[in-house]
């Protein structure tokens, strides 16, 4: 038997024994464009990029980027020296294709490729396809729209605390929309307005004319090492500490109705906490626009995106899904992100944005701990086994796995340990 015989056996034999390699195809398919993407058929948004580069080498990646999700099938291909890289194209973290790793300490799950008389194989516990398949129960989702229609509850007044969440809501300009966050907030904490009320809140919160909004694959960030690339970074957090302002309305004026099992209601305390949590963002958003003031720039001088609220969307009719997934999950992955983010601007002498960054750090803890707190409390009352219905709302409602590196001192300090989280992430994938 001829030395290449004996390689094709014993390569044979190690996909064989092998379960996970999947056959994708003869590698004539993939030669007509550098990238094609495989859709899991087992798990809901766990899809795998192959890459193909100028040597004719293949490499596997998971299609979602580790920071917040963004495609990286629509981001750049690029070569630095030997290395390989995709670059996310929502905030332009960069992925080694060789390993996952990436400049800003993220790492990216990869997937072994292998070429087996001319057949391309990649190592994956996931069945894999070029087709999409649909996951979505078309009905079931028809008749929740139509039970929302059919919800017709009394609105209450200009006394209430839902009246003028949904007032925020309505509010186009975010600097307005800040300034009557606090002036609410204020009033309910002083007693002034005392009542929750009911009042419908709006599919979507509404935003300037003139702000740029576009799909979250076209915006562009930069790593910090400029003026301009630190400009849209806070830009980029200002945007998103604007929806986190109208996150903790909607949940106060969507809830305000929502009963536990045995009938009871959500304690006024409920609503102070997220009231506060409103507060808090508010201010942030005004201390990033000043920052970006003192920059030379402003809030709505670069495009943005309303990714943020494909969460709300998602679980706006599960109260402890909305906890799990938008004031624990998103809220905690603020913090994982921090640590790299600081360092970017301390790099470049930035303290001013530094302090700043400190600022949102440490408000951002007790807003996660504000989501176990009452995530906690809801379980409780229904008698759920706490992280384990965490862990069921994750799996369902959250794209994908949880992604690391974590911040596990500050998420410790919210109350959020690894039994919560661990559980979660990709198999197999180093942390």
């Amino acid at each position: 038997m001829s030395k290449f015989s004996k390689d094709l056996v014993e390569a044979l034999k190690d996909i064989v024994f092998d379960c996970n390699w999947q056959n994708v195809g003869h590698v004539s398919q993939f030669e007509s464009m550098k990238c094609y993407k495989f859709y899991s058929l087992d798990e809901v948004d766990q899809d795998i990029l192959l890459i193909r580069d100028s040597n004719k080498s293949f490499f596997a990646i998971d299609s979602r980027c580790s920071h917040e999700g963004g495609p990286l099938e629509q981001g750049d291909i690029e070569e630095l020296g030997e290395k390989l890289l995709v670059i996310c194209p929502w905030h332009s973290f960069d992925f080694n294709l060789k390993d996952g790793s990436s400049s800003t300490g993220l790492k990216q799950q990869t997937y072994e490729t292998r070429i087996v008389n001319d057949i391309l194989y990649i190592n994956t516990p996931m069945s894999i396809s070029l087709n999409k398949q649909s996951n979505i129960d078309e009905k079931t989702e028809e008749l929740s729209e139509k039970l929302d229609k059919c919800l017709v509850l009394n609105e209450s007044g200009e006394d209430s605390l839902c009246f003028w969440a949904v007032r925020i809501l309505q509010t186009c300009d975010p600097h307005e929309k800040a300034r009557l966050t606090n002036e609410v907030a204020e009033k309910w904490m002083s007693g002034e307005i005392c009542q929750i009320g009911f009042k419908n809140p709006p599919d979507q919160p509404k935003r300037p004319e003139h702000l740029t909004v576009i799909d979250p694959a076209k915006i562009r960030r930069g790593k910090g090492g400029t003026l301009a690339s630190r400009v849209a970074l806070l830009h980029s957090l200002a945007n998103i500490e604007q929806w986190a302002m109208d996150l903790s309305w909607d949940i106060i004026a969507r809830f305000s109705d929502f009963r536990f099992s045995n009938g009871s209601s959500l304690p006024k305390e409920f609503f102070s906490d997220f009231v506060k949590v409103a507060q808090d963002e508010s201010k942030h958003f005004v201390l990033l626009d000043k920052r970006l003031n003192e920059l030379g720039s402003h809030f709505g001088a670069l495009a943005v995106h309303n990714g943020l609220w494909e969460s709300a969307t998602t679980t706006k009719f599960n109260f402890l899904s909305r906890l799990a997934i938008v004031h624990m999950v998103h809220e905690a992955r603020g913090l994982d992100v921090h640590p790299q983010t600081r360092l970017r601007f301390a790099n470049q002498n930035d303290s001013e944005s530094v302090k700043l960054l400190d600022i949102l750090y440490e408000d951002e803890i007790t807003h996660v701990a504000a989501g176990i707190k009452w995530f906690q409390y809801t379980c409780q009352q229904n008698n759920l086994s706490v992280i384990e219905t965490f862990q069921e709302m994750v799996k369902k409602y959250f794209k994908g796995y949880l992604k690391p590196p974590f911040d596990t001192k500050g998420r410790s300090i919210a109350g959020m340990t690894e039994e919560w989280y661990m559980p979660l992430i990709k198999p197999g994938q180093c942390v």
